[in-house]
């Protein structure tokens, strides 16, 4: 199998990548392409790869090039993690500069007036590379990390409908971090399906393996105590300021418990949270209040304040970053593979693909983060027919703002972002909409200069 890396220099993406391919049996024998468009950063991954290899003796071949078209020749699968520019300092900006306008957005990331700009900076290059793909080696399995997922997603499928194209995120690992503790039972022991939109998707089913009795009721019950004491990213942050540590919780499946430490006021930065809990009977997978991203009434409700720790807390996540490979498996990335190079059928927790018909109640263009049956032919979506009507109604408020997100790249259209905004349901101004455009536009050159 080839497997190709794209953004390989990354510290993060890189090497925790490499460590759970290198980890994999079936996989024994790839090659692994790596491909930045940083030759410093790529070589120091490539330097830190070869020397794991050497070292541990796993056979697995490594290339590394600045050439993506290259490395894309005889491509099996292609893994995406991309940023563009100044991460953070972006970020900053699309997060500020429409709350100085009178968004009251409560983050900046995926949704909101914040994540359409993001995603008006990052979904051309992505696209760029899909635009490769295609020419090059269009049977190949693509799999992206970078956000905002839906919008690309979504962008990425409406240009290559027959792509396998999928995005993937590491938000359900919530799942298994909490409902062990709540419900008193391995993870093992739980059938669990959750489907909405990335970052903004909920449980629909859980069952014990053991009885086959719906567990969903006793986390109803249960997870309100359990989350009315749990730290939270506010205490996260104070931990780390007072003593040094910096605890993993992106992605990380294994709960991380402070000694003697409870929540500094009830339900942590969880507020939004408890009310999808109480007003829906339904379980969130974000587990703080950054799925406000996609409510208008969020900023009413939403924990402000955890909200700016936990951007706060990230930040100081990536900074030390380790310099060796690791010898455990962090991601879902590597059983992705396995399924896909051994026609499986593993059942993926949660892939973002075209709904369809997956979930009914929303238009099938839109990008859906489901379970899926993972073989060789890709990723096959799991239908959820019955879709809770109250949050599918909320799902579908969105629906809109990502139709137009998606024509405004495709086409170039700043008169397409503009309508993006004004049909965003985080968005209730208008009169200043195109004024706070055209600045972002400038801000953030050269990025958006393409939008006319």
């Amino acid at each position: 199998m080839k497997i190709v890396l794209i953004g390989a220099g990354s510290a993060q993406f890189g090497r925790v990548s490499l460590g759970d391919i290198f980890q994999s049996k079936i996989l024994e024998g790839s090659q692994i392409a790596l491909v930045d468009i940083n030759p410093v950063t790529l070589g120091k991954m490539e330097k830190m790869a070869t020397d794991f290899l050497v070292k541990n003796h796993r056979p697995f071949t490594l290339t590394a090039t600045t050439n993506r078209k290259e490395a894309l020749k005889g491509a099996d699968a292609v893994v995406i993690s991309i940023e563009i520019g100044q991460r953070f300092q972006l970020w900053d900006l699309d997060w500020t500069l429409p709350q100085e306008y009178g968004i009251q957005q409560v983050y900046g990331e995926n949704g909101g007036a914040g994540g359409t700009f993001h995603a008006l900076r990052i979904t051309p290059a992505i696209l760029e590379i899909c635009d490769d793909v295609a020419a090059i080696w269009p049977d190949a399995l693509v799999i992206n990390y970078s956000n905002p997922m839906t919008a690309i997603t979504t962008t990425v499928l409406r240009k290559y409908p027959q792509m396998k194209f999928i995005g993937l995120c590491h938000e359900i690992a919530s799942l298994e971090r909490y409902l062990p503790g709540i419900l008193n039972t391995p993870f093992e022991n739980l059938s669990l399906r959750a489907a909405g939109l990335n970052h903004f998707s909920v449980l629909l089913e859980a069952v014990y393996k053991d009885s086959k009795k719906n567990a969903y009721p006793d986390i109803l019950e249960k997870a309100p105590a359990f989350f009315e004491k749990e730290p939270g990213y506010s205490d996260l942050l104070a931990c780390a300021r007072k003593n040094g540590t910096v605890y993993q919780t992106e992605g990380n499946s294994r709960r991380t418990v402070l000694k003697g430490v409870t929540s500094t006021k009830p339900w942590a930065d969880r507020q939004l949270f408890k009310l999808i809990l109480e007003q829906y009977h339904l379980l969130p997978i974000t587990t703080d209040s950054h799925l406000g991203e996609y409510i208008q009434w969020a900023s009413d409700v939403a924990d402000l304040k955890g909200i700016k720790d936990f951007y706060a807390f990230y930040q100081m996540s990536l900074a030390p970053q380790k310099k060796e490979i690791d010898t455990h498996i962090h991601e879902r990335l590597v059983y992705i593979l396995e399924g896909f190079t051994t026609d499986s059928g593993y059942e993926e927790p949660a892939i973002n693909t075209c709904n369809g018909n997956l979930i009914p109640d929303i238009p099938p263009w839109i990008a859906v983060e489901v379970p899926a049956k993972i073989g060789s032919g890709g990723a096959r979506g799991i239908a959820f027919p019955d879709y809770p009507k109250g949050f599918g109604a909320l799902l579908r408020n969105y629906c809109g703002a990502y139709d137009l997100i998606a024509e405004a790249v495709l086409k170039k259209s700043r008169n397409y972002v503009i309508q993006s905004l004004l049909a965003n349901p985080v968005v209730h101004i208008c009169r200043n909409i195109p004024e706070m455009v055209d600045t972002m536009i400038d801000r953030q050159r050269p990025w958006l200069d393409y939008l006319k």
